[in-house]
């Protein structure tokens, strides 16, 4: 569904209109196991054939729990918000002609469009190494897309559940604002960041907001699930841009909009750059042997003519055995170019194009990791700080999750060319 890059034809009419796409940081192009039905790596949002928005309308404060669920058992939309045992404040939605929405969550029950589960960091999310106990919502958020142009998309937390309803408990924060409408927030929140200046080289990273249960936005709570919420922010909206993060406690989506794909380098040019480093025939500095970036398809197993690298100093190698040293850790290896000591790993080619900012040559790889990119992607990763647990942010690399370490968190490689 890409056009090519850049420039390319504009879309014929026919086609659905997309209205964007998330993509989950930490996979490199699809989940471990291969993508199946609505969990996936990367889910597009297209317009659908006929609207399925719902808007708030008829406010009901009710003093029965029987009364609260007869109100939710209408088949319309509605929030609960439980104040006590006593008093519970239902806001009915109504259908709205002008609006998608699509629903993230872990749950796999049909009101949600993208399943969602945790991510864990190194790729290692195979079946058996199963999060036990999940922090990801069942129904974790919803997008909802102005089906007309610009086709505006917001995020509000928490998302409506097979019944057609959420439910806030007594647990959860809630409040009545000034002008007198209900919110609230999730257990583990929704968090968002967007970029200053876009999902460009040139963007610097934004500062990390909570989402309301109605869209609002406000400063993080001092921990993701303490009862007291932040302040509202008045001057930010919940309108996605390019770029912009969702953090669902457990996993990170990147939005990217039709647009920005649209400038955005796909697989093929990925495939066009792999194919290009390996024609000019690195080489291994002391083997002499040529080495290769092996097939996007195969990107799990090591191949032997795979490049590795030291991470201290950017040296690609082929892979040897010497240089280790009794003073360093198992992994550390001394370079037998320059003798810096450091991380030796083999080096993996970054497949996810929607985490580009650029269509740059592959030149830099991720500390620790060695998943290679583009320089400005590179960069762009390293400085963008990613919640992690419930109070914590680090930088990870984007095509596997992996916390980032030294100086400038990734490191320009430097390849030798073919002797003759």
């Amino acid at each position: 569904m890409f056009s090519p890059w850049p420039g390319g034809a504009l879309r014929p009419n026919k086609e659905p209109v997309k209205y964007g796409e998330l993509v989950v940081l930490g996979y490199n192009g699809a989940l471990p196991n291969g993508d199946r039905g609505r969990r996936k790596s990367r889910f597009a949002l297209y317009k659908r054939p006929k609207a399925n928005g719902v808007k708030p309308s008829t406010v009901h404060v009710i003093s029965t729990p029987q009364a609260s669920k007869a109100i939710s058992c209408k088949g319309q939309h509605s929030i609960s918000y439980t104040l006590s045992r006593n008093q519970t404040v239902v806001v009915e939605y109504t259908h709205d002609k002008d609006t998608d929405m699509f629903q993230v969550g872990r749950s796999t029950e049909s009101p949600i469009d993208f399943v969602v589960t945790d991510t864990i960091s190194g790729s290692q999310n195979t079946d058996e190494a199963q999060i036990t106990q999940s922090t990801i919502s069942r129904f974790a958020c919803r997008i909802v897309c102005d089906r007309n142009e610009p086709y505006t998309a917001r995020i509000f937390a928490a998302g409506f559940d097979s019944s057609k309803n959420i439910f806030l408990g007594e647990k959860a924060a809630k409040w009545k604002n000034p002008d007198g409408h209900m919110d609230g927030l999730t257990t583990n929140g929704v968090l968002v960041m967007h970029p200053r200046g876009g999902f460009t080289e040139e963007s610097q990273p934004g500062v990390w907001r909570e989402i309301s249960v109605c869209g609002d936005v406000y400063t993080l709570r001092e921990t993701r699930s303490a009862q007291q919420r932040g302040k509202l922010v008045e001057s930010e909206t919940n309108v996605l841009q390019d770029g912009s993060l969702i953090d669902l406690c457990g996993a990170t989506l990147l939005w990217r909009t039709a647009d920005g794909l649209f400038h955005t380098p796909t697989q093929k040019h990925i495939e066009a750059l792999r194919q290009e480093i390996n024609a000019a025939r690195p080489q291994c500095p002391v083997g002499l042997n040529t080495l290769a970036f092996p097939s996007i398809n195969r990107k799990e197993v090591v191949e032997e003519k795979q490049p590795w690298a030291y991470l201290s100093c950017g040296h690609v190698h082929g892979y040897h055995n010497w240089g280790h040293r009794s003073d360093t850790e198992a992994n550390e290896r001394e370079c037998p170019m320059c003798r810096t000591v450091g991380p030796y790993v083999p080096l993996w080619l970054g497949c996810e194009a929607g985490f580009y900012v650029d269509a740059g040559p592959p030149t830099h790889a991720f500390t620790p990791c060695g998943h290679v990119c583009s320089e400005k992607s590179a960069k762009y990763w390293s400085q963008i700080p990613l919640p992690h647990g419930t109070h914590a942010f680090h930088a990870a690399c984007p095509f596997c999750a992996t916390q980032l370490v030294g100086e400038q968190n990734c490191i320009k490689l430097i390849f030798q060319g073919p002797i003759d």
